[in-house]
């Protein structure tokens, strides 16, 4: 598989039960919905003992805490309008 990004969601049970479930949803309707599904390898990982900051997620090297279905859709959109300009 030949992607440009990853995205790493924390599948932990601390940020599952934290709403990384839902998360998980938008994250794949945002991909699909903007024609990123083959520039994005998008799967599940645990977050490296970070769980107090959790629900996790992180795309290529950034690392995003706390991250909800109120905040996720505004993450996704900022980091790729910020890669689409470079």
């Amino acid at each position: 598989m030949d992607t440009k990004h990853e995205i790493v969601i924390c599948l932990g049970s601390s940020c599952f039960s934290r709403g990384n479930k839902d998360v998980l949803a938008i994250v794949k309707a945002f991909l699909k919905e903007h024609q990123l599904d083959a520039d994005v390898f998008f799967h599940g990982d645990l977050c490296g003992g970070k769980c107090e900051e959790g629900p996790m997620l992180r795309i290529d090297d950034q690392l995003f805490s706390r991250v909800t279905v109120d905040n996720v859709y505004e993450i996704l959109t900022n980091f790729f309008e910020l890669e689409q300009e470079t």
